[in-house]
Parts: structure tokens; sequence; C-alpha cells
């Protein structure tokens, strides 16, 4: 492939600026996206924006080469986004100046993984800049395939359409500015280009030296993109070739030229270039001149062996890194086909191939993971391409495992460090009570964030609800119903028992004993005029456990670090591990109902709640950078909300679970 750019008296207008832009893939895994060119025009410039092409230029280059394991489409798509958001902020700015005036092309030319199956092209374009193809003769006006409308001011949208098409052997690309296009078509030249089958450089000068004092009279430029045939195609596949040709109507004034006859006689006092001989051919002259020179002294030997030494050491630290890349290489590619797996089986949209899918990506994160603690040692191109990696699987990871990042909970309530802090809290209708076994006092809080101090003269432990009342437990054993106020002391277990949790159902208590691993059922006896009343403690559980909570509703599920176990009759009947992302590293709570189909669970560690059917799927995840000292959670099931108790704040999340 040969590229020419001509630039046609660029200063031959003040306030008209124009420019073309090569670039070429600068690594392994940006060959895959091909080659990119633009050509831009700017007319009625104002000196601020006299860079305001190199900027789109560099913006789009950066973009379209930032994540290649994009296709070309996509990646260009993405490189028009970012320049339509960069254009719309200058002009919210009050920089409008370029609007009706910027004419930009952006053409990308990839190659097929088999290059004798052609070249693809895609490319879009905006303002007056002319795009032909001229193969076999013909001449085609390919950018009337792109659908311009008028630019609106807002909202701002350049850069539109993308048009792809597939070019063949000895196709010629031409993209010209208006001003040349004009002259072009005027003096009947495409058709004389289009005559050079195969396109060669000789004849294109010729028909351009013809016109030499036309040309003088017009401003603008000139791409032509010629795909020829090169020395190793298509065995070596993508073979190109750059020629920057800018014709000039004066010779440019230049310094240098000027002060090069009185600079000569200086010449032979420039330092002469050092050329740095390779380790080995080092290593060798060093030994040769030891050899050579029968030099004995022991200094100098040492000084020698020391610098070999380093050098050594020098060339096996090059080999370990390169080996250590090549293996990184190697698990990225195997990373790619697993992502490249499940976006496959993304697309059957079953929970089956959805299951099949997280579990590949959360096998590619794995593996991508130690490569991403060596990044500061690694090539910087090729820690673009892991992080961009990454990024794919956590956004594919995110979006599977219904993960909600909110950026700025709402703020329900802040309590004053000097008259309230609590500790746990528990919901009653609309009401919600704060308490802590570090305080004698209650405080409660209304749906209209009005608080209240309660004084008691009691400091609670647990609390859970009970026939429309809230029920407070006090370490050791007493109980109080909420407004009754009545301590009813609990029969001893054992000896030197401590409850940890507490439950209810039914009338029934569940206490769970984190220490002895046993849950404490209390049975209900109250009725008529002593409805608050429990009989003999009973040993629950068949066998000791490892839990942190408990949750209880006919069935009494032991929450774990990072499992669910369920229990009846005392026995265990199934244990639930969510398979999750992120994966639970360690629950603090589970909270359920017989009214609630599903689970609640708080995470503080990774700043989160989860929420979980009873068989273990997962319905919706929230998490907040704002959630940094979570202390305990209520939900409230008549108006479906969640409050988060984090520190002295505590946080509203409104539930829509409907939509799963």
């Amino acid at each position: 492939m040969q590229v020419f750019e001509f630039h046609f008296n660029p200063k031959l207008k003040p306030d008209l600026i124009f420019d073309s832009f090569c670039y070429e893939p600068e690594n392994i895994y940006e060959r895959k996206m091909g080659s990119l060119y633009m050509v831009g025009l700017l007319k009625n410039v104002l000196p601020k924006n006299l860079q305001l092409l190199e900027k789109i230029a560099k913006l789009i280059k950066g973009e379209y080469y930032k994540k290649t394991i994009f296709t070309p489409e996509k990646s260009l798509k993405e490189s028009l986004k970012e320049t339509n958001e960069f254009l719309e902020g200058l002009a919210k700015r009050g920089d409008v100046s370029w609007l009706g005036n910027l004419s930009f092309a952006i053409l990308a030319l990839t190659p097929h993984q088999k290059p004798w199956w052609g070249v693809k092209l895609n490319f879009t374009k905006v303002g007056g800049i002319k795009i032909f193809l001229l193969r076999r003769g013909q001449i085609i006006d390919i950018d009337k395939k792109l659908r311009f409308q008028d630019i609106e001011p807002y909202p701002l949208k350049i850069f539109g359409n993308i048009v792809s098409g597939k070019l063949a052997e000895n196709d010629l690309i031409l993209v010209l500015t208006k001003e040349v296009f004009e002259f072009f078509q005027n003096e009947n030249l495409l058709p004389e280009i289009g005559k050079l089958v195969p396109f060669n450089e000789i004849g294109f000068r010729k028909i351009l030296n013809g016109k030499k004092e036309e040309l003088s009279k017009i401003s603008g430029a000139l791409l032509a993109i010629s795909l020829r045939k090169e020395v190793g195609y298509p065995a070596k596949g993508w073979v190109g070739k750059r020629e920057i040709i800018l014709p000039k109507t004066s010779k440019e004034f230049s310094l240098k030229e000027v002060l090069a006859p009185f600079l000569r006689p200086f010449k032979k006092f420039q330092k002469p270039k050092i050329n740095i001989p390779n380790p080995k051919e080092l290593i060798r002259n060093l030994i040769s001149f030891v050899i050579r020179r029968k030099v004995l002294n022991k200094k100098l030997i040492l000084i020698l062996a020391l610098i070999l030494v380093l050098i050594l050491g020098f060339i096996f630290s090059q080999l370990e890194e390169r080996q250590k890349i090549r293996i990184y290489q190697k698990n990225l590619e195997e990373v790619n086909k697993k992502f490249n797996l499940a976006q496959g089986l993304l697309i059957l949209d079953n929970p089956q191939a959805q299951k099949e899918a997280n579990s590949l990506l959360k096998e590619s994160l794995e593996k991508i993971t130690p490569i991403l603690k060596e990044t500061q040692n690694l090539p910087k191109e090729f820690n673009v391409r892991i992080l961009s990696q990454r990024d794919e699987i956590l956004e594919k990871l995110y979006s599977l495992n219904k993960l909600e990042k909110i950026e700025e909970p709402e703020l329900f309530f802040e309590f004053n460090r000097e008259k309230f802090i609590p500790q746990k809290l528990v919901t009653l209708g609309d009401d919600l009570y704060f308490f802590s076994p570090y305080s004698k006092d209650l405080f409660k809080l209304n749906k209209n964030k009005n608080g209240e101090l309660i004084s008691v003269d009691k400091k609670f432990d647990l609390a859970t609800m009970i026939a429309d009342s809230i029920l407070f437990f006090s370490k050791p054993n007493q109980l109080i119903v909420y407004r009754g106020l009545t301590p009813v002391n609990l029969k001893e277990p054992y000896p030197d028992f401590n409850f940890d949790a507490l439950s209810s159902f039914k009338g029934n208590l569940y206490f769970l004993d984190k220490k002895a691993g046993q849950i404490i059922k209390y049975p209900s006896t109250g009725s008529g005029q002593v409805p608050f009343s429990w009989g003999t403690p009973e040993f629950w559980l068949k066998k000791a456990i490892v839990g942190k909570s408990i949750a209880v509703d006919g069935s009494v599920w032991v929450l774990e670090k990072d499992a669910i176990s369920k229990y009846y009759a005392g026995n265990l009947q199934e244990k639930i591990t969510p398979d999750i992302f992120p994966p639970p590293k360690d629950f603090s709570k589970i909270f359920t109902s017989p009214t609630l189909p599903y689970f609640y669970l708080l995470e503080p560690g990774q700043k989160r709640i989860v929420i979980l059917t009873k068989a273990g799927e997962i319905i919706k995840q929230y998490q907040s950078q704002k959630f940094d000292n979570l202390l305990d959670f209520s939900v409230s099931e008549g108006t479906k909300i969640i409050y988060l108790l984090n520190g002295l704040k505590v946080y509203k999340i409104n539930l829509n679970l409907n939509n799963r």
C-alpha cells in the first residue's frame, strides 16, 4: 500500500488551516485494527483553534486504538462518540466559531486475516470533503452513501453514520478538501488519474506537474491511498509504504542553511557518535583485551569481573522479562477466548447460558488478575491491553450479577454524635428505632425524618418483631416488649451462655450462641392476659454449627461467612453458596420473614447489601463507596425500602425488584 499526502499552499489563506494525519499500527495488538487516515480543514479560524484539527485527530486515534478487543467498526463508533462529546463541550463553553467551518474525514482500513480476501474500509466525514474510489477506470463517489444532516447546536452531534465496504488490489482512494476537489473537477483530472491502472507514482506526479501553475492558486489537501501488492504480499499480510509529498510555491527561510557556510570549520570539533556494542560483543571484547594485553592487575581484573557480572545480570534480566511477557501474552489470549465464548453464550439469553457465561467471565478475571499486579514492569501498550480486557470483563460481570453501584446514595438522616450514637436498628411500621448496648436510650425516627430520643433506662443488645410489637433483649437473659416495657427474665439454658443473634416465628424465639455453636429455642406459652411468655429453653440443633446470624420463616436459615444453611426440625436440609460476583467474603447479617420471598444479606467489607431468592439466585446488589461503615440494616415490608445504618448516617434505598 502506498500513501501520498499533498498539501497545496498552506499559507495562501491566513484564515484557513488544513492537515492530514496517517497512523499505522504500533504493535501486534493494534495490527488487527489496521491503519487510520484523516483529513481536516477549518475555515475562518481563530487563533485559539489553530490546534483544533490536531486535537481531534489525536483524540480519534487514541480512542480507536484504545480497546483493540473491539471490532474496528465499534472502535470507530466509540471514537466518534468521544469526539462528539469533546466538540459539544467546546460549544457549551462558548467556542462555536468552528461550527459550520469544520470539515473532517476519517478512514479506517483493516486488512483481512487472509490478505487476499481484500481490505475492509470504514469511513465517515463531516463538511465539504469528498471521498472517491477509483477502480479499473471507474470513479465512484462513495461518500454519497452517507446521509448528512445540518448541524444542530444542541444536542450537538457532528459525526454520525459510518459506511463500510470492501477494497481490492489496485483500488485507489482519494480524499480531497472542497477547493482541491473543485479544481480537479474543473480541470477533469479525476478521469486522468483513473486511467493509471495500476496506479503509479510517476504517472501521478506527471498529471500534477502539468497543472503546476494552476495548483499554485488553490489551498487545500489531497490524500491518496493506493492498494498495491507489495513484496511479501500476501504471505506477510498488511504491507505498507508511505511517502509524503508537500508541493511548495516558495522556499521557506532556513536559519540553518544561512549559517551553514560559517559552521563548516567547526564540524571537526563535534563530538563523535558513540556506538554501543551489544552485550555479547562487549563481553567478547573485554575477554580479548585481558588475554591480548596479559593484564594481571588484580584490581583491574576485579573491575572487569564486576562489569561482566552486571552485563550478565542485565542479559538474564531481559531474557526473564521477555519470557514473562510471552507467558502473559499466552494467558491473555486464553482470557480473550473465554471472554468471546462468554459473549456468545449471552446472546442465547437463557438462565443456563448466563450461568455458564458468568463462570467463564470469573475464570477470565481470575486468570488476568496476577498479570495486573505486574503492570508497572510491563510495556505500556501491553498494560493498556490488559486494563482494557479487565474493564470489559468487569462490565459484563456487573451486569450479569445485577450489581448497581450508587455514587450518591440517598441520605435519610444523620445523627448528632453528642446526643446519640446508634449501633443497631429495627423497623415497626413506618418508624425506625435505633438502639445501642452502650446507651440507655432509644431513638425513634419517623418517615418524615422527625427524631425523638426516648429514655428507657435500659441497654439493649438485640431486637426482633413480634405480634406488631418490638421485643428488645438485654444480656444476659432479659426481654422487654416495647410500649409495655415490662421485663421478662428467660430461664438460663446452660452456664456461661451468650446470645449473639435473635429471630422469632409465631411467637417462638430463636437465639444463636456463636461460641457454643447452638440455636436455643424458647417456645411461646403466652395467651389471654399474658400474651408474652416463654417456656423452658430447648437445644434446637442436633449438632453444633458455625454461624454469624439467623433468620426464621418456618425454616431456620443460618448465615456463614459466604454461605447460607437451611435447617428444619434441627436438621440440615441444604447449604446454599451464592454464585455471585464479587464473590462473598464475610457476610455479617441475614434477614427474611414468612412474608418476604427474598434473603437480604449485609456485607460491610465489600460495602454492599445483596438480595437473593431463597434458592440462592441473585436478584439485586447495591454497592457504594459511601457505605464505608455499615453496622446494621432493616427492611420495611410495607413500603419496600431498605434502611442502612452507616456510622452516624442512615441511607435509604427504594427497592424496585419487579423488573428482574
